[in-house]
């Protein structure tokens, strides 16, 4: 990425625009209807946990009140037994109240579990059907962070949040029933102070909300640069260009953006604990005055041991109270990120199997494209107005300077991407109407870019496959002319390939890429500069394996070598998102147009390099004397 370019959200440090502030998500009814949605297959389990939240927060506050047992019944009667009596219970009431805990704990923790799991498994599966489109327009990293960080943090939500809710809600109620029980007078004096904890609530809230987005924006960019530069290919990259020193103050700089976000995002809302502080001590100091007065004024009936209840339950209730009001940060903090997760659901597939998609028994393989016409953008048409037919068993190869759309054909038949306009076909049907599965299903891709998953040989295989013999693999692999070098490796076809094949070399790569295609057995083979990465002896032997499969089978040639080129029943020569020209190679040398121009600028230079015009290939590939072009043509 070159200097000043931006990979996540904006940059960290940065506050958001009014614009921004005006249209930040709002906690909505609706919104909270889609997150307790989640809640909806583990409602026994949730009931469980609600008991148990129950039945904890009614013994947890037993303590307290048998604290004025223990004043007044032990120590001001001095009576020890009594005293003794209070102090096991309460220690026995207290032992029950955190096992009860220990219990909630482990189911609430469970719900989460199985929510995050089910909400990694829709989103996986919602991101698996999207289009190509949609991963070459969003970054990487903004994708791993809403699968990752984004759903970790909703489990903290179900196991913190809810829980706590719940929790201090239900001690709340108690506590201030106990009180009220107790003495009202003294209960209201009490929590009078308590409605003004709220005050500071809706502005800390506002800030942590703030904070949230621009935290999670800068997480992204944290998260895309690790993805560019710690990649194998990445990191050849750096080096290759010797970027370290850049790519390191690039990635300090996003870090240090994070420092100073996460040290905002930490003190957001902090500084009105300082007054929630003060309230708590004001609280029981009035009680105790409102009690002296009762006590020595008007000769109550209160005992110090009542006074101590109060005060104690009191302490029980604001704790409650304020946990509810950092809570309210904190839930508005998650409903920032559910917002985020939603964003990503609410994304439309945009190709998806119709309605009544079709599935056909029989296979030819004929394909058509008729006025077809495509673009990534608004901005740029890619293809205009593509027309041609490749019949079964027949092949085309595609040849035409770079950016000129030729992969891109290619990758509207398995519909990686859908027309704008005009129609692909696939037997007489529009490749829309068939089931995505069995469509691609009929396509094998071999592209320049080999991928191939860290494991074994045999896992690369077996994925195109899955229930292929050992007996198949190895045919495979022979027909894709690699069998002799994984035999005489120690573990033949359990040999690692390591992290995208880096164990490999670029043509052992290609060619296990080509025998899992070859295993695939398609309808449609295309090649999309399938061989460039291969020397010649290498491509000329998969070529001579791959050939009478390429006869019987639909195929597509993207390439820049002539003895590539020559193979191909046709020749389509695209420019400017165009077909230019047509014909065979004789016909198409035979004018003065772009076919020409490239092979005198580039398919003859390849020859002379590889020495591609022998005689023995001109035999191979069917040139006969006369064919190949003269100096004045």
């Amino acid at each position: 990425m070159p200097p000043g370019g931006r990979m996540g959200g904006p940059m960290g440090g940065q506050y958001l625009t009014e614009e921004e502030k005006k249209n930040q998500p709002k906690v909505t009814p609706e919104l909270l209807k889609r997150v307790f949605s989640y809640l909806k297959p583990y409602t026994k389990q949730f009931i469980l946990v609600l008991l148990c939240i129950t039945v904890s927060s009614f013994f947890s506050l037993l303590p307290s009140i048998l604290t004025g047992k223990i004043l007044d019944d032990g120590l001001m009667k001095k009576d020890f037994k009594m005293l003794l009596f209070y102090i096991g219970l309460s220690l026995l009431v207290t032992l029950f109240s955190s096992l009860i805990g220990v219990a909630e704990t482990y189911i609430n923790t469970w719900i989460a579990q199985h929510i995050t799991f089910d909400m990694r498994n829709q989103m996986y599966a919602h991101l698996q059907k999207m289009s190509q489109k949609f991963f070459t327009s969003n970054n990487q990293g903004d994708i791993i962070t809403r699968m990752t960080s984004d759903i970790d943090g909703v489990k903290a939500v179900i196991t913190n949040t809810f829980s706590s809710i719940l929790s201090n809600s239900i001690t709340l109620v108690i506590a201030m029933i106990a009180m009220f029980q107790k003495n009202w007078i003294l209960a209201l004096v009490g929590i009078v102070i308590v409605p003004l904890f709220t005050l500071p609530t809706r502005k800390a809230g506002k800030q942590r909300w703030k904070l949230t987005n621009e935290s999670q924006q800068v997480n992204d960019e944290v998260n895309g640069i690790l993805n560019e530069t710690l990649s194998v290919s990445g990191q050849l990259l750096v080096k290759l260009f010797g970027k370290e020193k850049y790519e390191y103050a690039r990635y300090e700089n996003a870090n240090r953006k994070m420092i100073s976000l996460n040290i905002k995002e930490s003190m957001a809302g902090r500084w009105f604990r300082v007054i929630l502080t003060t309230f708590t001590t004001v609280g029981p100091m009035l009680i105790y005055l409102a009690g002296g007065i009762l006590m020595m004024k008007y000769d109550s009936d209160l005992t110090i041991g009542d006074i101590t209840v109060l005060v104690s339950l009191l302490g029980r209730m604001y704790m409650p109270v304020n946990s509810l009001l950092n809570i309210q940060v904190e839930w508005i903090r998650s409903m920032a990120l559910f917002k985020r997760i939603f964003d990503y659901f609410d994304i439309p597939v945009d190709i998806k199997n119709a309605d009544d998609a079709i599935t056909p028994e029989t296979v030819t393989g004929d394909v058509v494209f008729e006025h077809v016409e495509f673009s990534y953008d608004e901005s740029k048409k890619i293809l205009k107005d593509i027309n041609f037919t490749l019949n079964a068993g027949k092949s085309i190869a595609i040849v035409g300077p770079s950016g000129s759309g030729k992969s891109t054909i290619v990758n509207l038949i398995p519909r990686l991407y859908d027309v704008d306009s005009g129609s692909v076909t696939f037997d007489g049907i529009d490749v829309r109407k068939l089931d995505l599965t069995f469509l691609r299903n009929q396509v094998g891709v071999v592209s320049q870019e080999t991928y191939l998953f860290n494991g074994t040989v045999r896992d690369n295989l077996l994925y195109a496959k899955p229930d292929a013999t050992e007996e198949e693999m190895i045919e495979a692999l022979k027909k894709a002319n690699i069998w002799d070098f994984i035999e005489k490796q120690e573990k033949g076809l359990d040999t690692e390939v390591g992290n995208r094949g880096l164990k490999l070399s670029g043509g052992e790569k290609q060619r296990i890429s080509i025998a899992r295609i070859i295993l695939k057995d398609p309808t449609i083979f295309i090649f999309d500069e399938a061989t460039s990465a291969l020397d010649s002896i290498s491509e000329k032997k998969i070529q001579d394996a791959i050939d009478p499969i390429i006869k019987s089978k639909t195929s597509i040639l993207i390439a820049h070598r002539l003895s590539t080129i020559l193979a191909a029943d046709e020749i389509l020569v695209v420019k400017d998102g165009t077909i230019a020209e047509r014909g065979t190679h004789k016909e198409l040398l035979g004018r003065e147009g772009v076919y020409r121009e490239l092979y005198e600028t580039q398919f003859s230079k390849a020859l002379m390099e590889e020495e591609t015009v022998s005689e023995l290939e001109k035999y191979i590939w069917g040139v006969q004397p006369g064919d190949e072009p003269h100096e004045d043509e």
